[in-house]
Formats: structure tokens, C-alpha cells, sequence
């Protein structure tokens, strides 16, 4: 399979129209956000399927593997960062907790990461005056697209954090982040999501994570952490045709027969039936 490598922290791509992906089932070893500025289709990422079009905005991680599968003409724009990109970043506090958050959640919310209809308006403005800028490399064209990119990513952060069960924003105490941002990243890891492993992460005593954690919150660790794995099972169901028994692997489930018992206790339906109902509703769109 084709490994894509960056040779640069930053870079821009405006793909122009095309009817089929020039480049197969590929990985990249960077960040990328894709964007759709014309076409329809279907985007692949690590075998879960989606449609896209026009205005939507797509976040690959590093090794993740995807391909489009085009069905009417399509053009895309791509925004690239490494590593190096996002350690030269650490100059700016904000920025970096924007890029974490994005970063660290990149593979659980499958199909376009922006949700709120009115910031899917902005990105799209956005979009057109970095493209724009990108294209005619008018006077300080650099450093304006520096500041908008940084707007994206305030944006892409916004819309990441309000699809988790429990929001971060900006009043959310710095532990109280730090405690949701760990169980983000290490939801495929039952052993880090113990009470003692989060007490040793974050120097937080064991006798005080649970209660510390739900005065800011509203509800414990652990339903949070249900919660939180019941919906990625939902995207899994929804988006992929992973089989049950996998997907009880991949989160830590016993087998199974324990993904059914706890997904109908707090969904009222077992995976399989939530699978073809809900695929049947968005078929029916």
C-alpha cells in the first residue's frame, strides 16, 4: 500500500476536479484535512464508509488508511501538518490545546467533523478566502492563512468537543480536561481507563478522581466511560460493517454477548437491530 510522507510542517493542495482517486487505498505519516469543494461520493477511512459532498470537512490521522470513491466529478482541497508543524505550535498555548483535542479524538467520530449548521456555513467561508489567498499569493497571503487555519481549528475543536457525551469548553476546569481528554485517547484501552491508571496519569490521589471528576461533570467515570464507548459502537454499527464480535473486541467487551446485554440496557435495542434500523432511516433520507 502507498505511504504519503511531508517534507514540510505545513502545506496546501487544491486537487482540481477529478472522476476517480488518483491514489488508490493509501496512508500518510501526517495530519490531513480534507475538504470537498465540488463532488459527491463516498470517503473511506480505515474500512468505515461515509458520502460526502460539497462543504464537508474530513480529519485523517497518521496510518490511517482511506480512499474516495467518487461518483460525480469531485475537487478537493487538502491542509497537511506533521509533528514538526504541531511542536513549533507549542509557542502558542491555546493553539496547542486546540491541535490536542483535535488530534488526540481524530478517529472516533467517523464522516465530516464539522455538525453545527452554522459553523459548517463559516468553515465554508473560511475555505473560499484560504483558497483564494492560496492561489494568488497576494501580500501577506502566509501569514492570513496562518490566522485563518488557526480559526478552523478553533472551529474543528468546538465541534469535536460538543459530540463527546460531556462537552469541554473553556469554563471546564484544567484537570476536569485533562481526565476527558485522557479517557478520549485511551477509550480502545481498558486497563488505562482504571481508577488507579488515571490517579498515577494525572497525580490525582485514587481516593479523589471519582468525586473530582463528577463535581464538574455531572456524572461519574464510569458512565461517562459507557457512554462514551457506546457511542463510538453506535458509529461502528453505523458506518462500518465491522461484525458484532469485532466491535466488542476493538472496546474492551468481554464478548459478544456482553456488547448486546449492555447496549440494550441503555440503547433498548440489541446492536444488530439498531444497525438495520437506523441504516434503513438514513437510506429512506
Amino acid at each position: 500500500m502507498i505511504k504519503d510522507h511531508l517534507h514540510e510542517p505545513f502545506e496546501l493542495v487544491l486537487r482540481e476536479f477529478m472522476d476517480e482517486c488518483p491514489r488508490g487505498k493509501h496512508a500518510h505519516t501526517f495530519f490531513e484535512l480534507i475538504y470537498i469543494v465540488a463532488g459527491t461520493g463516498r470517503q473511506c477511512i480505515n474500512e468505515i464508509e461515509f458520502g460526502y459532498g460539497p462543504g464537508n470537512l474530513f480529519l485523517v490521522a497518521p496510518n490511517d488508511t482511506h480512499i474516495f470513491k467518487i461518483e460525480t466529478t469531485s475537487r478537493f482541497f487538502f491542509i497537511r501538518f506533521n509533528n514538526v508543524f504541531v511542536k513549533a505550535s507549542k509557542r502558542d498555548n491555546e493553539l496547542i490545546e486546540r491541535l490536542e483535542l483535535i488530534l488526540q479524538n481524530s478517529r472516533h467520530e467517523p464522516g465530516c467533523i464539522i455538525k453545527n449548521e452554522a459553523d459548517r456555513r463559516a468553515v465554508t467561508h473560511l475555505m473560499d478566502i484560504i483558497i483564494h489567498e492560496h492561489l494568488n499569493n497576494d501580500l501577506y497571503h502566509k501569514e492570513l492563512i496562518g490566522q485563518l487555519v488557526n480559526t478552523l481549528l478553533v472551529l474543528i475543536a468546538r465541534n469535536i468537543s460538543q459530540a463527546f457525551p460531556v462537552a469541554i469548553d473553556e469554563t471546564s476546569e484544567e484537570k476536569a480536561v485533562d481526565i476527558l481528554q485522557y479517557i478520549q485517547s485511551n477509550i480502545y484501552y481498558p486497563e488505562k481507563l482504571r481508577v488507579e491508571a488515571i490517579s498515577e496519569q494525572l497525580g490525582i490521589s485514587e481516593t479523589y478522581v471519582g468525586r473530582y471528576f463528577k463535581k464538574h461533570t455531572n456524572e461519574t467515570l464510569q458512565q461517562y466511560i459507557q457512554q462514551y464507548k457506546l457511542k463510538l459502537v453506535e458509529n461502528r454499527l453505523l458506518h462500518s460493517n465491522m461484525r458484532i464480535t469485532e466491535i466488542a473486541d476493538e472496546f474492551g467487551f468481554t464478548d459478544k454477548s456482553h456488547l448486546n446485554r449492555i447496549f440494550k440496557k441503555y440503547r433498548g435495542v440489541n446492536p444488530t437491530d439498531f444497525r438495520q434500523s437506523s441504516r434503513a432511516v438514513l437510506a429512506a433520507r
